[in-house]
């Protein structure tokens, strides 16, 4: 008998040790899926209650049980739960008692980082009403077009973006909406001021009744994405949708005794959804810059106690390439959330500034589908995991990017693509991975609908974007597809551009593409143009121009002079040549020009700028 138990004892110790030997992400990839299936299953839970648990929800019970930790940080600020509870329940009672508005109803937020943002935020999700997160960098059509399609009926506004509110206010004005200045005065006919109307109002919790009427569908937030054809869209964030995004904090384990570390822009959805979201989830404190300073990065770490950063893959780079310090590893940082991360950048990140566990992530603000790197492999955004994969339906399908469409077999099915080649990723829409679209945009919203992928009648979400799987089953990022492209963290539509350096009375045709950098995450903009006949290309008036109308990182920093722009069969712009042959004087043998903007022109591109570029000592 003991010879039995012996041998059972002997195989029950043993069995881990070879199933490690045999699949050695077993165990991990069986940990993230209870992780996930736990996440769903919370989530499904707080949707059944009634009324729904929205994080607006957990937000009011963290204020209830640790009213004076400390909230949010910035600059020498400290703002406890507690206060943020009754200055957003301030706000909640200005908008209603003074503006009129109602559940249901949307605000548009233009503004930068800061405190106001977050209450605003609070403020507006126990009024019952959706915020429209615009991007501070836009002006003029965009900015209309931004606002218009959120149906937001209300603009509330920094009062350093004076300028560009003015620029747009008699279109505003004439839609009957009404404009306010996030401060206690304004300067501007037309435009009333909010804060004097929040300081007067009551602090005392507003009313139940106020948000009685949302749901988990109900739309919480508006952030916009730039598509792969014009002007950005916003995608549709509901409660439901809040709750899967925060699911990264559960994941990653962030503890309440954290302070997570936010210098990305709180429009975009890392920073709103994962950043303050995941900081009110775990009931721990968020650390706010107003923007990314490389100098100054761990210097803040050190002074809030910093214990998580998100950042993109450019921003980890910016501090790889700052000058190196004595105390570059004294810090508390023991953990970083984003994605982006090139794995050259990754390697000599942890190498220079510690062991900071790195947790690279894959997802589209409008997205069904996300990955986690889970494992921290170096350079992967994640893993195909198995046990994940008999919920969710997604694949790598075969893509032709000159015709911009993915590739069908003769029977009209989309063909999936073999371990180690690039595809085009899917996500099967279903009640389990839903596509909410984009407000305002019928369109916009049915293009990333693929139909008949693999049967009669399916409907996938197409991501537009294009990665690999590897025979170890890990996932890696590989490019965008279409008409967009990414640098400096920002979406930039190429027609959007293409659209605007083409007002300029000199220019008769433009393609706008994006192209690699050495050394450069993304790819930065670059413009082939067709100048009109009997008309001279003229490199300041150009730079004027998309200095007042394209934010720094949409601007073209090379242009290159055709006298023919090439199209396809169905009458697009072709790319993928362009793209190849880049900005190089030496190879390319018509004219090229460069954005200077100490000069402030586009002025003749040399061999010795092209050298500067390469050699990293002209900054992009």
């Amino acid at each position: 008998m003991l010879p039995v138990i012996y041998t059972v004892l002997a195989g029950v110790l043993l069995l881990p040790l070879l199933v490690n030997l045999c699949c050695p992400y077993f165990f991990q990839d069986v940990g993230y899926f209870l992780q996930v299936a736990g996440v769903a299953r919370r989530v499904r839970s707080n949707g059944r209650r009634r009324p729904v648990l929205t994080i607006l929800g957990v937000f009011l019970e963290k204020a209830r049980q640790t009213p004076h930790k400390p909230f949010l940080l910035f600059g020498d600020e400290t703002v406890t739960y507690a206060q943020a509870d009754r200055r957003s329940n301030q706000v909640a009672r200005a908008l209603h008692d003074h503006l009129g508005l109602r559940q249901g109803d949307c605000v548009a937020i233009f503004m930068g980082n800061e405190p106001a943002y977050v209450w605003l935020w609070l403020g507006l999700a126990k009024l019952g009403c959706a915020m429209a997160c615009l991007n501070y960098n836009i002006r003029a059509k965009s900015l209309l077009h931004c606002f218009q399609c959120s149906g937001a009926k209300v603009l509330l506004a920094a009062p350093e973006l004076q300028a560009a509110v003015e620029e747009v206010l008699p279109t505003l004005k004439k839609d009957d909406v009404s404009v306010y200045y996030v401060s206690r005065t304004s300067n501007t006919d037309g435009i009333n001021s909010f804060l004097d109307k929040v300081d007067e109002v009551s602090a005392e919790p507003v009313p139940e009744a106020w948000r009685s009427e949302v749901t988990f569908s109900t739309p919480a937030l508006y952030i916009y994405t730039s598509g792969t054809t014009g002007l950005p869209k916003a995608a549709v964030i509901n409660h439901h949708r809040i709750w899967y995004a925060t699911g990264l904090v559960v994941t990653t384990r962030i503890k309440a005794e954290d302070v997570i570390y936010v210098t990305l822009p709180l429009y975009h959805s890392a920073a709103l959804l994962i950043g303050v979201h995941g900081c009110i989830l775990t009931g721990s404190t968020l650390a706010l810059r107003a923007k990314f300073s490389a100098s100054q990065f761990w210097d803040d770490c050190r002074k809030y106690n910093v214990t998580v950063i998100q950042y993109i893959g450019e921003l980890l780079r910016y501090l790889c390439n700052s000058p190196q310090k004595p105390n570059d590893r004294d810090h508390k940082v023991r953990l970083a959330m984003g994605n982006g991360l090139r794995a050259d950048v990754w390697r000599e990140f942890i190498k220079r500034f510690g062991d900071i566990r790195i947790y690279e992530f894959y997802a589209a603000t409008e997205g069904n589908i996300g990955f986690l790197n889970y494992t921290r492999k170096i350079g992967a955004v994640g893993r195909l995991n198995y046990l994940q994969r008999r919920f969710i339906s997604y694949d790598l399908i075969k893509y032709d990017v000159e015709k911009d469409e993915p590739v069908r077999d003769g029977d009209g099915y989309c063909i999936r693509v073999p371990k180690g080649e690039i595809g085009l990723l899917v996500c099967r829409i279903t009640q389990f991975t839903p596509f909410s679209g984009y407000a305002g945009g019928k369109t916009q919203t049915e293009k990333k609908k693929l139909r008949d992928v693999f049967k009669k009648g399916d409907m996938y979400f197409n991501s537009g974007d294009l990665l690999m799987i590897d025979r170890e089953n890990f996932i890696y990022f590989h490019d965008r597809v279409g008409d967009t492209f990414r640098w400096k963290g920002e979406n930039v539509a190429t027609t959007e551009v293409a659209d605007i350096v083409g007002l300029v009375d000199f220019v008769q045709e433009v393609n706008v593409y994006g192209v690699p950098v050495p050394g450069h995450e993304g790819r930065i903009g670059m413009a082939s143009i067709k100048v009109k006949e009997n008309h001279e290309f003229d490199g300041k008036k150009l730079f004027q121009h998309i200095a007042d109308y394209l934010p720094a990182y949409a601007r073209p920093r090379f242009l290159r002079i055709q006298d023919t722009i090439e199209i396809t069969g169905t009458f697009k712009h072709r790319k993928v040549t362009l793209v190849e042959e880049g900005f190089n004087p030496t190879v390319i043998k018509d004219a090229l020009y460069f954005l200077d903007d100490t000069a402030k022109m586009y002025v003749p591109m040399t061999e010795d700028i092209y050298n500067a570029i390469s050699a990293k000592t002209l900054k992009l």
